[in-house]
Formats: structure tokens, sequence, C-alpha cells
């Protein structure tokens, strides 16, 4: 990898940090991003905190598809970004626009990275502490104005009553002068005190009145000050029932910092919860939605959909063992399948559809009632039937797919033919296949060969765990070295290699046992 010279003086200059007060202040604008590359990657926190306490621009982005050779953040990074992002809210920074999608990497990795909970834990922490410092500081501004207001107020009253002290001794003159001139309707002492009184008291009810409206003006200005947003977060959520209480509150927080979710993971959540979190999101900004591990069930998922279509943008949809059965047969089972249909044929905007152990054979034309065709589709475990194979090979969505995995899906006989006719509708688009575990053996995979070899786009190749003898495998990679674009392959050990005592047509399960 080759580094421009910017970047090796920006790795120099943030090397010391004892020597940022000096050139911080002077550092021009367009240098800040290179400043806070360097950063990052020589595991520089403190001087990730001050770049981005001081960020010049109205956007940073943050994670996304990282370059060639370059590590992921380490966590105390991430920590003093967020940490910098919260003190430049009490600076006004001109940032306006946080993005930090597909920062979250693997726990445990290497350098440290932040994993998915991790960060997202982090993010809601940061976003409900926010609003507190706002709070906080909303109040002190209070109560400062209130001070001010009874200073002013107690200046006003002395003014007052030395005026009405210099008016008194100016009526007592002019009755001293009006009874020496001989005045026909004298005023008593009396009288006069009353008189002066009345005005005081009256003047007092309208400094009272003009004080109490004056006096919720601060704080309706400490509620609006409070729910104005200065900083959009825009991040992908993980969210499992350990962290769900803090993501629930940190999207319902009104404060300077806005939290907007792009794509969202769950794990072992009710679908009651799902619902909640989903009508805490904003609408515009959520992409796509994996959920995983969640006792859903048909019911539930046709229940989740109608609140799906209501995000216009949202464009993947995975879900991964959701106890989606319908082996058994069961009452109102067509009423439930009528209502997932119609769900799914209102996400509108679906380009991405992954299903995983959903034990929904039969069931294919139902979940795939898309008005627009897939370009990833994703069905591994899912007990196709010959009938769902060759409906997948005849819809629209065969001749528009990059992606297609049917791992551990039984393919025999029947089914060959229905996967010949999807491969070459999909010619000219598929990019990325996988085969996996499927039980095709030497004579099967003999008959998708000349199939695969025109299939001209294909980059990746995957038949791992498949029953195939070195002879088979000996056709498959001089068939693979003829595709012009294929730069992966995966293939399994032939059936040579493994010990005594592997049955004669093994299933994926036997082949990685033996």
């Amino acid at each position: 990898m080759v580094h421009s010279l910017v970047s090796i003086c920006a790795k120099e200059v943030v090397s010391d940090h004892s020597s940022s007060p000096t050139w911080l202040r002077w550092v021009p604008r367009e240098l800040y991003g290179p400043l806070l590359e360097a950063s990052f990657a020589c595991c520089r926190p403190l001087a990730v905190g001050e770049l981005v306490q001081r960020w010049p621009e109205r956007t940073l982005r943050i994670g996304g598809r990282s370059k060639a050779g370059q590590t992921a953040p380490s966590r105390l990074c991430i920590q003093a970004l967020l940490l910098g992002v919260v003190r430049g809210l009490t600076d006004r920074s001109a940032l306006q626009i946080l993005d930090i999608s597909g920062l979250q990497k693997d726990e445990g990795g290497i350098g440290e990275p932040m994993g998915g909970w991790s960060l997202t834990v982090a993010l809601c922490t940061m976003v409900v502490q926010a609003k507190a410092g706002a709070q906080r500081a909303q109040r002190k501004e209070g109560d400062r104005e209130r001070k001010r207001f009874s200073a002013l107020e107690r200046e006003r009253d002395l003014k007052r009553e030395r005026g009405q002290r210099i008016e008194s001794r100016a009526l007592q003159d002019d009755e001293t002068c009006g009874e020496k001139a001989g005045s026909k309707g004298p005023i008593s002492e009396q009288d006069l005190i009353k008189g002066v009184r009345r005005r005081m008291e009256m003047e007092r009810k309208r400094g009272i009145v003009a004080t109490g409206s004056g006096g919720s003006k601060p704080e309706t200005e400490e509620k609006e000050a409070c729910c104005e947003v200065l900083v959009h977060v825009r991040a992908d959520l993980f969210v499992n029932a350990r962290s769900w209480d803090r993501v629930r509150s940190a999207l319902s927080a009104a404060g300077p910092l806005k939290l907007q979710c792009r794509y969202l993971r769950v794990e072992e959540i009710s679908v009651s919860s799902i619902r909640t979190l989903l009508n805490l999101l904003p609408r515009r900004a959520l992409l796509g939605i994996d959920i995983r591990y969640s006792f859903l069930g048909v019911a539930g998922l046709a229940e989740l959909l109608p609140l799906l279509s209501t995000f216009p943008e949202l464009n993947s949809l995975r879900l991964h063992y959701c106890n989606l059965d319908i082996r058994r047969e069961s009452f109102g089972q067509e009423e439930v399948l009528r209502n997932l249909s119609q769900g799914l044929a209102n996400l509108q905007e679906l380009r991405q559809l992954s299903l995983t152990t959903l034990r929904l054979p039969g069931q294919l034309r139902v979940l795939l009632s898309l008005p627009q065709p897939l370009e990833v589709l994703e069905l591994p475990y899912l007990s196709l039937s010959p009938a769902d194979l060759a409906y997948l090979s005849c819809s629209h969505h065969a001749s528009s797919l990059l992606q297609l995995d049917l791992s551990d899906n039984c393919l025999d006989e029947t089914t060959v033919p229905s996967i010949r006719r999807l491969l070459s509708q999909a010619s000219s688009s598929l990019q990325h296949l996988s085969l996996s575990g499927c039980g095709l053996t030497d004579g099967l995979l003999s008959r998708l060969l000349p199939t695969l070899a025109g299939c001209w786009a294909l980059k990746s190749l995957a038949l791992a765990l498949n029953p195939l003898s070195l002879a088979g495998l000996i056709a498959l990679v001089q068939t693979a070295a003829r595709m012009p674009c294929l730069r992966q392959l995966l293939y399994p050990n032939p059936l040579e290699d493994y010990q005594p005592g592997l049955p004669d047509l093994p299933s994926s399960a036997q082949l990685l046992e033996w």
C-alpha cells in the first residue's frame, strides 16, 4: 500500500499528543480528514476526540467499506469519537450529521474493534447523556435568567419607591402652599397616603403580571431548546434482550442528538417488542432489518409486515431461525398465509430476501409474492420441494438475481431440470452462487456443469460438503478454469480422502463429521 505525503505527515503530526495545542488551532479545514484517518490508523484516541470536537464540516462519515489494508478503528478510538461529538455540542461545532453505518466489526478481532452490540450500547448511552447534559445546561441557564429577572425587579422596586418618596414630598409641599394661599379644597395627610399606596399597589400588580408572563418564557424556551436537534446520528443497531431498554430510551429521547437506524438487527426479542422498536424508528432512515432467533411464527411475521411496509426505503429483509413452520396443519393457516403474502407484496422496494431454516416446503410462491424482482435471494435450510424450485425457475426473479444461495436443500434427479432452467435464466446477471450441502453426486454435477459454464458473470461458486469423487472434482475444476469472471471456488474434499465407514450417499452433516 502506497501512502501519500499528506498521510505520512498526518501520522507524524498526531503521533505526539502533547504538541496538539500548538498545531490544532492552525490546521485548515481541508486537513481534518487526513488527520482523523491518521489518528484512527495510529490508534490515537486523544487526537480523535479533539479533532471531532472541533470538526469544521457539516458531515462526518466513519465506517462503510474500508480501504485495502485498512484496519477497523479500535474500541478506544470509537469511544473518543463519541465523546468528541458530545463535547462539540457545547462548543457549537459545525457538525450536523454523523454517519457511522457499517462501523461495527466482529467482537475480539485484531486491534480490539467494537462489535455491533457494544457500539449500539455506547451510541445509546451517548444520546441519553447528551439529553441529560442539555437539560442540566438549560436548568442552569434558567436559574441565571430567573436571578437576573429578580435583580431587575428589585431594582425597579427601589426606583419606584424612590420616585414615590419624591412625589409624596412634592405633594406635601403643594399642600402647604395651598393652605398658605387659602385653598378651598384642602387634602388631608391621610388621604394623600391612601392615594400613594393605591398607586403603588396598582404598579406592583402590573409588575407581577408582566413578570409572570415573562417568567413562563424561559421554561418554554428551555423545553424548546432541549428538543432542538443539533446532530443526526446514522448507525446500524444491534438489539437483543440486554440492550432493549437502552435502545428504547435513546430512540425516544428528545435531545440534541437524534439517533437514526440504517440497518436493524434484533435477536431473541418478542413480536411486541419488535413492533415497539419499529414504531420508534424514523421512517425514511431504515434500509434493512435482520431478525434472528426470535419466536415469530407465521402469524407474528404476518403481523409485522404491514408495519415494515411503512418504511419506504426498506430494501433488505433477513429472517434466521424464526420458527416459521407450517408442516403441521392448524386452524386458520390459509388465512395467515394469505396475510403473509399480502404483507410481502406491500414491500415495494425490497431487493434482498434471506430466509434461513423456516421450514415452509411448498410455500415459496407465497414468500416470493413481491412486486419487484429480487437481486439477492438466500434460501438455505428451507426444505424446498420440487414444486418450489420449479416455481423459482419460472418466476420474474430468476433473470435479475445477482446472488443466490440454495445451500442444504436436497437436489436430486427431479430438481436438476429446474436448477438448470434457473441458471439459464440468470446466466447474464448471477455473480454469486452457493450449492453447498445439496447432495450433488458426480452424475448430478455432470448435468449441471454445462449450464454453470454458461454463467459468464459468475464471480464465486460454493460447492462444499457435496459427495464428489476425485474425478468429479477434476471435471469441476476444468469447467471453472474456463469461466472468465470466476475468482473464488469452494469445493469439497473428495470421497477418497474420507476414512472408511462413510455411507454411500452421505449427507452434509455426515461429511462434516467424518
